[in-house]
């Protein structure tokens, strides 16, 4: 029993209440745990996974994994930790990104063992009835308790009546499941704790609540975001991944391994003992680049990507499996940041520009600063966007 409530409480920020858990399990029944995820974005990325890990954990200790996926509540917007209203997602957007999260959960949850759901069966069903019922049994004051809410409130900014449901509809979610536990972000918790408290208000017992860390992305600041270009997606190409990996600090490392890794905490020990007695922490970021780039491909594509890093950037060289590109011009000059854009180097021609004015930019090892720079048709050369991103672009007329 000990050692199952150390794998649950390992790198996790908060258990309400270990008595109720301890209860549960020493109950011998398969508890359900559940965990929600709107499907806000088309994929999922390390920060995901600090969640995704520990439903793995409880998957290796025989409960029941639900993998929620909230397209109900994706088309409110979760206010959690927002300043403004959150726009919310439409119906084909949702459908699309839930077929991508159903797909790339996977790759760490055992698919026999997950039950993968959709809160729309049932919050579609509880019609203007059920959902008065449900938000009776809550009140306003309460809500404005909420952190976010009530920064909101006190500084006049707009909070949408629709914003309100948001946490009910969550909290539903449990009751219709008839959930043992739910797992969730720090910025989950007010939404974890309704669950909780409308479970009892209709005759159930209250779920345990469990709240895991917000993983810092690449600048070690900021939590992760696709938004804020801090992130590794869990999809992404292995050099990427590899590369971006490697750019972190060796503190953030540190955090990374205790909340991405699925080494031993006496494992973590020794590599930190091993870089205390003068061990390069760029080699043990190496082992945690290469453990994460396995788990989300393979391993010859980690030891492929650990070859490419090294050559790349230890010895300054153009990797070699660079992907080629061939493009038709209707005229005979193109802008470079035009076609960055185009050879999808870049996500909009205003990201080029920017890039080009950041000096991040090389074609043929020679470094671009003008943005109104043009190729001409009829040349190949290597174009090079920051420190990974490459492609042998040829411009045919």
């Amino acid at each position: 029993m000990k050692e199952n409530l150390n794998l649950i409480k390992r790198g996790i920020d908060e258990l309400i209440s270990e008595e109720e858990l301890l209860a549960k399990l020493k109950s011998k029944k398969q508890l359900v745990v559940k965990a929600g995820f709107d499907p806000t974005a088309p994929d999922l990325h390390l920060g995901h996974t600090v969640l995704i890990n520990k439903l793995r954990h409880f998957q290796q200790l025989g409960h029941q994994i639900i993998f929620l996926i909230g397209d109900f509540t994706g088309m409110i917007g979760d206010p959690s930790g927002k300043n403004k209203t959150r726009p919310a997602l439409d119906e084909k957007e949702i459908k699309e990104n839930a077929k991508s999260y159903e797909k790339q959960v996977f790759k760490i949850l055992d698919p026999k063992l997950t039950h993968v759901r959709f809160n729309s069966e049932w919050s579609n069903k509880l019609g203007a009835e059920g959902i008065i019922k449900l938000a009776s049994q809550y009140n306003l004051a309460r809500m404005l308790e909420r952190d976010d809410f009530s920064k909101r409130y006190k500084s006049n900014q707009t909070i949408a009546l629709h914003e309100f449901l948001y946490p009910l509809i969550q909290a539903n979610d449990s009751i219709a499941l008839k959930a043992d536990i739910e797992l969730g972000g720090t910025d989950q918790k007010f939404n974890l704790l309704v669950g909780r408290e409308l479970q009892r208000a209709f005759g159930q017992e209250p779920q345990v609540v469990i709240t895991v860390p917000i993983l810092e992305g690449l600048d070690g600041k900021n939590k992760m975001s696709k938004s804020l270009d801090n992130y590794v997606g869990i999809d992404e190409a292995p050099n990427e991944m590899f590369g971006k990996i490697m750019s972190i600090s060796d503190e953030l490392m540190w955090r990374w391994f205790d909340l991405l890794s699925f080494k031993t905490t006496d494992e973590i020990k020794e590599l930190k003992a091993d870089q205390t007695n003068g061990r390069n922490p760029r080699d043990i970021k190496i082992e945690l680049a290469k453990e994460l780039i396995s788990r989300f491909h393979d391993e010859e594509s980690a030891d492929l990507a650990e070859t490419n890093f090294i050559n790349q950037f230890q010895k300054k060289n153009i990797p070699d499996d660079i992907e080629e590109v061939s493009l038709v011009l209707s005229e005979g000059s193109i802008p470079l940041a035009n076609l960055l854009k185009d050879c999808e180097m870049t996500s909009s021609t205003s990201e080029a520009i920017r890039m080009i004015k950041q000096g991040a930019v090389r074609i043929d090892e020679k470094k671009i600063t003008d943005t109104k720079y043009k190729i001409s048709s009829g040349t190949s050369a290597v174009y090079q966007v920051g420190k990974r991103k490459f492609k042998k672009i040829t411009l045919q007329n």
